[in-house]
C-alpha cells in the first residue's frame, strides 16, 4: 500500500501539532526543558566556578610571601586557573556523562567524577574554607591558647605560694623557742635563772627560724607580684582575642605578649622559697653542735648538758617536719609551658576542622554543587530515553529533515513491493527493482500538509 494511503504515517499538521485537549508526552517535556535550560545550565555552573575562584584567590593570598604585587597576581592566576578547571570540569560531564548508557562507560564516568571533585576539593575547597573561616579559626587557636596559659600562670602561681603554708609552722617554732629562752632566764629548765648556755641556743634556733619566716614572707609578696604581672599580659591577650582589628597583627602583638607572660611563669617557679626551707631544714639539723655547758658548777654544767640534748631532740624534730613539708612542695610537677605558635588561617581551619563543619561544608558545597545538576540530567536523559522521543511534528522539522523523510519513504516503499511481487516459474527475479512511481502520491499528499520552509519554525 502507498505511504500516502496510510494516515497514521502522514505527519499533517493537525496530529503532529498536538491539537487542544490531547496529552502532550513526558519525553517531549522534558526534552523541551533540558534544551530550556541549557543556557542556565552553564551559567549557573560559570557563577559557581567564579565565587570559588574569589573565595580560593582570599584563601591563597594568604599563605604567599613576597611583593604585594607578586602576591597579588600569583593569587590572581592561581584562582583563574581554578575557576576555568572547575567550569570545565563540570561542563564536560554535563555534555557526555547523561548520553553514556552502558554499565561500563557510566561507573567509568562516575569514577571521573569521584576523581574530579576529589582534586576540587583539594585545590580549591580547603581554601574556600580558610576564605570563609580563618579568621575566626586563628580567633579560637588565640583563645585556647589563653586558656592554657592561664591554667599555667595558675599552677605556676599554686606551687610558688605552696612554701607560704610553711610560714606558720616556721613562725609557731620561733616563736616556742623564744619562750623556752624566756623561760630559761626565769630558771625553768636548768633551775637557775640567768642567761646561761641553754639561753643562748634557744635564742640562736628562735632567730634562725625567724629570719626564715621572714624569708618565706618576702617570697610571697613577690610571688603576689609576679602573678599580678601575668594576670595583666593575660588581659591583654584576652583584649587581642575580642579585637576586630586585622588577625595577622593581633597574632603578631598575641604573641608578643605569650613570650612575656612565659617568663613571669619561669620566675614565679624559682621564686618558690621551697627549696630555701628544705635546705633550712637540713641545716638545722645536721649542723647541730652542741655548745659546752657553761655552769659553774657540776651539777649545773649536768643540768646544762641534759637541757641542750632535749633540745637537740627538738629541733631534730622541727626540721624533719620543715623539711617534710618541703619535699611535699617539691614533688609539685613543674610547670613547662608550650611555646605559642602562629598559625595561618588556612592551618588554623585544618587543624580545627572539627570546629567549623559549617564553613567546610559551605566552602564544599560551593564547588561541588554542579554535580547534583549532573545527576539530574542524568536521571532527565534516561527519562526520555525510557519514554522514547515523539514523533516531530512537521512544523517543527528542517528542510534537510524532511528531504531525508521523504526518500527514506520512497525506500520503504520500494522494498515493500519488491518483496511481495510474484516470480513466474523459470523467470529469475531481476536484479534490481525499478523505481516506484505511485510513491508520487504519498509526496503530494505530504507536501499538502507541510507549511513553507520559510515559515516552519514558527509554526506551534
Amino acid at each position: 500500500m502507498p505511504l500516502a494511503a496510510d494516515p497514521a504515517a502522514v505527519p499533517s499538521s493537525s496530529t503532529n501539532s498536538h491539537s487542544v485537549g490531547a496529552p502532550v508526552p513526558a519525553s517531549l517535556l522534558l526534552s523541551r526543558g533540558v534544551a530550556r535550560l541549557e543556557v542556565m545550565l552553564k551559567l549557573t555552573t560559570a557563577i559557581l566556578a567564579l565565587a570559588a575562584g574569589v573565595y580560593t584567590y582570599l584563601g591563597v593570598r594568604e599563605l604567599l610571601n613576597g611583593s604585594p604585587t607578586t602576591v597579588f597576581f600569583a593569587a590572581l592566576i592561581y584562582s583563574v586557573a581554578v575557576s576555568v578547571g572547575i567550569y570545565a570540569f563540570w561542563v564536560f560531564l554535563m555534555q557526555f556523562m547523561p548520553h553514556v548508557v552502558d554499565r561500563t562507560g557510566r561507573a567509568l564516568m562516575f569514577g571521573c567524577m569521584i576523581l574530579g571533585s576529589l582534586m576540587i576539593v583539594a585545590m580549591s575547597s580547603w581554601l574556600n574554607a580558610s576564605a570563609l573561616a580563618g579568621a575566626a579559626a586563628i580567633r579560637q587557636h588565640l583563645a585556647i591558647t589563653v586558656q592554657n596559659y592561664t591554667r599555667d600562670l595558675d599552677a605556676a602561681n599554686t606551687n610558688a605560694i605552696a612554701a607560704q603554708g610553711l610560714l606558720p609552722d616556721i613562725q609557731i617554732a620561733s616563736s616556742r623557742f623564744a619562750k623556752l629562752a624566756d623561760a630559761e632566764r626565769a630558771g625553768s629548765l636548768t633551775g637557775t635563772s640567768g642567761s646561761g648556755t641553754v639561753v643562748q641556743l634557744l635564742t640562736q634556733m628562735s632567730g634562725q627560724l625567724d629570719s626564715l619566716g621572714k624569708e618565706v614572707e618576702a617570697s610571697g609578696k613577690r610571688v603576689s607580684a609576679l602573678f599580678e604581672e601575668g594576670g595583666k599580659h593575660l588581659a591583654k591577650m584576652r583584649e587581642l582575642v575580642s579585637d576586630r582589628g586585622p588577625i595577622s597583627e593581633r597574632s603578631d602583638g598575641f604573641a608578643t605578649e605569650s613570650l612575656a607572660l612565659m617568663g613571669v611563669i619561669a620566675n614565679l617557679q624559682q621564686t618558690s622559697v621551697a627549696p630555701a626551707v628544705r635546705r633550712a631544714a637540713t641545716s638545722l639539723s645536721s649542723s647541730f653542735i652542741a655548745p659546752a655547758a657553761g655552769g659553774r658548777s657540776a651539777d649545773l654544767a649536768e643540768r646544762q648538758t641534759a637541757v641542750v640534748g632535749k633540745v637537740e631532740s627538738a629541733i631534730a624534730a622541727q626540721a624533719a617536719s620543715l623539711a617534710g613539708a618541703a619535699d611535699k612542695i617539691l614533688a609539685m610537677p613543674r610547670i613547662e609551658s608550650a611555646r605559642f605558635q602562629a598559625m595561618s588561617p588556612a592551618e588554623a581551619v585544618l587543624h580545627y576542622a572539627g570546629d567549623f563543619i559549617p564553613s567546610w561544608a559551605g566552602a564544599i558545597s560551593i564547588d561541588l554543587m554542579p554535580a547534583v545538576l549532573v545527576l539530574i540530567l542524568c536521571v532527565v536523559h534516561a527519562a526520555i530515553r525510557r519514554e522514547g522521543l515523539p514523533a516531530a511534528s512537521a512544523s517543527a522539522m528542517t528542510a534537510a529533515e524532511m528531504m531525508t523523510a521523504l526518500r527514506m519513504a520512497r525506500e520503504v516503499e520500494q522494498a515493500s513491493r519488491a518483496a511481495h511481487a510474484p516470480v513466474e516459474p523459470g523467470v529469475s527475479e531481476p536484479a534490481t527493482a525499478p523505481a516506484a512511481a505511485p510513491a508520487e502520491p504519498a509526496v503530494a499528499a505530504l507536501d499538502e500538509n507541510v507549511t513553507a520552509l520559510s515559515s516552519a519554525r514558527h509554526v506551534k
